[in-house]
């Protein structure tokens, strides 16, 4: 039986954090989704074609280790979940702010569906501040992000906001 988990966010953009994550994953699964949301209410800067050509690159890297495919949803995680087969979510936690988050959505997920477990990676502590949110602004001001994302996420990123 394929044991397949779904890391489901917006990815807007992929960050040093994100892939820290699919990384540990790709441990525990056989196949790993990382489902790319379709998520207009956060008002993302790079539309979903980018955000999934940007998934696609960076995780290019860890692809040797474990089936991984990227894929575009929206609606309730938990149905998508069972449209691609999850047995597992897969989260990270950064901070408590995002353990309460995470704790309502997990209570919430499993009343939906108690046959998907969630399950929690502490986010290691050199990516612990990483957010996508920080990373954009730090971009769009003219700070260096290089340390929270790719070489090539960072270049997109830079290009994006004018500053390439």
């Amino acid at each position: 039986m394929t044991r397949v988990g779904l890391y489901p966010g917006t990815f807007d953009p992929i960050h040093n954090g994100h892939t820290d994550i699919i990384g540990r994953a790709a441990k525990l699964v056989d196949k790993l989704v990382l489902g790319v949301a379709i998520n207009a209410g956060k008002g993302p800067l790079f539309s979903l074609e980018e955000r999934v050509a940007i998934v696609e690159e960076a995780i290019a890297p860890l692809r040797d280790r474990v089936e991984i495919v990227v894929q575009p949803f929206e609606g309730l995680t938990m149905h998508f979940a069972r449209e691609v087969g999850a047995s597992v979510i897969v989260r990270g936690l950064r901070a408590v702010a995002d353990f309460e988050f995470e704790f309502q959505m997990t209570a919430m997920n499993q009343q939906l569906d108690r046959q998907i477990e969630t399950v929690f990676f502490m986010a290691d502590p050199r990516h612990q501040a990483i957010a996508s949110k920080l990373v954009k602004e730090i971009a769009i001001l003219g700070g260096e992000i290089h340390k929270f994302v790719s070489p090539a996420v960072e270049a997109r990123l830079l290009a994006k906001v004018g500053r390439a």
